[in-house]
């Protein structure tokens, strides 16, 4: 059949990589969006929680953005909060690296970050999106002063090592020869009458005209060489001043070209709800915002604090931990109620004094695999020799997507992110050590920035299945495990509940944990004021 030449086979391999290089973690959501399910964050910024905590107590596991939240609402409304928190810092999967930091993961792998000052790699969250209203209401509330992320750069690049000769193409270039080719198409299919059965014929001038404007056509309706099309798709040489100013057309892809290419696999990755514009990012680093609440609620904090059991009864909870400085070592945390953020992968592993049903859901959720590469250069030659000032580029090879740092444009250095991965080459990838991830990130990296090997100057790598505090990415639901599970992880069991992205419908995004945790708490307070000490 003819539609077979546009529909190839897709191996599994092909169909998780291209899922995951759409664009980040969140891909549930994404899914569900695309199927109408998922809506805007609902966040509306809370009222004071009604009544008093009257100084009943709250112990907090984990001080990721979830247990951030919940002490910083309990603690405004009278609670005593005390928070356990394994690393030596807030924040969680919120973290920045920088210069002079170091990091341990599982395996024994300790790489100190060799950044120059005002250079930094954020392993985890990156960007945040217009509509995640809890995150962007936090930020205001404590003064983290935002700038622009840039997510859709038309000059970066779209790149698969068999299509064009291997030679990476310019996003603008694919996209335009993209729309331009099907509006030419669909413009010959209306002025021929074969769209007459479907729409009407004013419609059908319309639909000429809206053809010409989108796809970038001329007079004739076609796709051509020409000041049209190269207002979409760029000129060979750009227009200039004096004798020889006159640009130089640039020649169109024609459309079969462009399909078997298929580089459009990525052409609607900046569309999709999550990754449209705006996108922000703290000023200075992700990690901004932990720390923000740091000042806030810093003194309640107990850092490195291993939590090794978790039991309750009627009278409240209590939580045996370790000091990480000296393993072995038990200390016993109690208080009236607690609010557990802990990744299900790590809570999993934890004796845990709940019901059945609360039991097998923690057990129940798989961790999704990623990995990045941050690499610090001598120069920022993406900007100097290519003109590219912030975006993602894609390309088929293992390392998924690079990102370029949408901040300190102009400078001499840069900390790009070279590579950011999922699935099959994220589990690839953790299975070399930090350095061989380095190396492999520079090495394809190459095919697209020649000028990797003459400025490469240092790197971190991190393979969230490898990191000791989450061990894994995010928690990655299906809709049957949704269905079966995810209402019994919400629910408060005794005097225990959890939050963090994994109990949301937005895993891997910030504003899931920050959700989650105003639900909690929300539990938590009813039941207080229903129950006081009981």
């Amino acid at each position: 059949m003819a539609e077979d030449t546009f529909m190839p086979t897709m191996t599994r391999r092909q169909m998780l990589r291209m899922i995951g290089m759409a664009g980040s973690g969140a891909l549930m959501y994404q899914a569900m969006t695309g199927l109408g399910f998922a809506k805007e964050s609902p966040y509306r910024p809370p009222p004071p929680l009604a009544g008093s905590g009257n100084g009943q107590s709250v112990l907090i596991l984990g001080a990721g953005l979830a247990g951030l939240v919940a002490a910083y609402e309990l603690g405004k409304a009278g609670y005593k909060v005390q928070v356990l928190e394994y690393n030596q810092r807030l924040g969680g999967r919120n973290w920045t690296l920088r210069g002079g930091d170091l990091y341990t993961e599982l395996g024994g792998h300790t790489q100190r970050c060799q950044f120059d000052e005002g250079q930094y790699f954020n392993p985890g969250p990156w960007r945040i999106p217009y509509h995640h209203h809890g995150v962007l209401d936090y930020c205001r509330q404590l003064g983290v002063a935002l700038e622009p992320f840039v997510q859709l750069n038309h000059n970066a690049y779209f790149h698969r090592r068999d299509a064009f000769g291997g030679k990476p193409q310019r996003i603008r270039e694919v996209k335009a020869d993209f729309n331009g080719g099907v509006a030419e198409l669909l413009a010959k299919a209306t002025s021929t009458g074969r769209l007459d059965d479907l729409v009407t014929k004013e419609d059908r001038e319309i639909l000429l005209e809206a053809m010409r404007e989108w796809g970038g056509l001329n007079r004739d309706f076609s796709y051509a060489a020409g000041p049209v099309s190269n207002d979409y798709r760029g000129y060979a040489r750009d227009a200039g001043g004096g004798a020889h100013g006159k640009p130089d057309f640039s020649t169109p892809v024609g459309l079969h070209d462009v399909l078997n290419a298929r580089l459009w696999g990525n052409l609607a990755a900046s569309d999709q709800y999550e990754y449209q514009t705006t996108m922000m990012q703290p000023v200075g680093g992700m990690d901004a915002i932990g720390k923000a609440f740091g000042r806030e609620v810093g003194s309640h904090v107990r850092y490195g604090a291993k939590v090794v059991d978790i039991a309750q009864d009627s009278a409240g909870v209590s939580v045996a931990y370790e000091d990480t400085k000296a393993p072995g070592s038990r200390h016993v945390a109690k208080a009236d109620w607690c609010v557990c953020t802990i990744p299900l992968s790590i809570l999993s592993q934890i004796p845990v004094q709940v019901g059945a049903a609360m039991a097998a859901a923690i057990s129940a959720v798989p961790y999704a695999a990623s990995n990045k590469v941050g690499i610090q250069f001598s120069r920022r030659f993406w900007e100097e020799d290519d003109a590219i000032y912030g975006g993602v580029s894609f390309s088929d090879l293992p390392i998924g997507m690079m990102s370029y740092p949408s901040h300190g444009f102009g400078t001499k250095k840069g900390v790009l992110l070279a590579s950011y991965t999922f699935f099959v080459e994220a589990l690839e990838f953790t299975a070399l050590d930090p350095a061989e991830r380095i190396r492999a990130a520079l090495e394809y990296g190459k095919q697209i920035h020649p000028q990797y090997a003459d400025t490469y100057e240092n790197g971190m790598a991190v393979a969230w299945h490898r990191s000791p505090f989450t061990l894994g990415c995010f928690g990655n639901w299906s809709d049957q495990m949704r269905e079966k599970h995810y209402a019994d992880l919400c629910a408060m069991d005794g005097r225990i509940v959890l939050a963090g992205e994994h109990a949301s419908y937005l895993p891997a995004w910030q504003e899931g944990a920050i959700l989650s945790s105003l639900s909690a708490i929300d539990q938590v307070h009813r039941r207080a004021l229903a129950g006081g000490r009981a």
